[in-house]
């Protein structure tokens, strides 16, 4: 049959727990050339709270576990028989393997933010805001866009009686 990427509805906030007892019992089975890896999918996202940058972990999918494996009966009574694990995504209670390009593309997004953390903007269009660095400082505005990808807030100001769109750092204006 091959080995395909499958996912499994775990417990969730235990996703971590359960990968690791998966891949003991694997180990133990002596059957890691069946289910060669088991992971929970996360991404890497930067934020600056009280002027301090962190990086933390945070699982795109909670309550999920990506498992490669070649569905045999034995690899099927190991993750049926180990603790937390609900079951299966798929029609009638039957395995369905994801598309290769959907997993190309969540192994690459993962991969991804490794290498350069996506940037957390809590800011929505249309919310008012207060900038607190840099040139106009101490101004109020209204959010007009949020750029993740640059990490930045376009507000609109009012300057002499005009409303003028002025782009900043996500972390130089604060909610009002």
């Amino acid at each position: 049959m091959g080995l395909n990427w499958y996912v499994l509805r775990v417990q969730s906030g235990r996703e971590d727990r359960i990968c690791e007892n998966l891949q003991k019992r694997v180990r133990a089975a002596n059957l890691e050339a069946s289910l060669p890896k088991a992971l929970v999918p996360t991404e890497v996202v930067s934020e600056i709270k009280n002027g301090k940058k962190r990086n933390y972990r945070r699982k795109i999918y909670p309550g999920y576990l990506l498992v490669q494996m070649d569905l045999t009966d034995d690899v099927w009574f190991l993750i049926r028989e180990t603790g937390g694990i609900g079951d299966f995504v798929g029609a009638h209670g039957r395995p369905a393997p994801m598309e290769p390009g959907d997993v190309e593309k969540l192994l690459g997004e993962m991969k991804a933010t490794q290498e350069k953390p996506k940037v957390k903007i809590e800011f929505q269009k249309g919310e008012s805001v207060k900038i607190k660095e840099g040139p106009f400082e101490s101004f109020e505005g209204i959010v007009d866009a949020v750029i993740p990808e640059k990490g930045l807030v376009k507000v609109v100001v009012t300057i002499f009686g005009r409303p003028t769109p002025v782009e900043l750092e996500y972390w130089q204006v604060e909610s009002v």
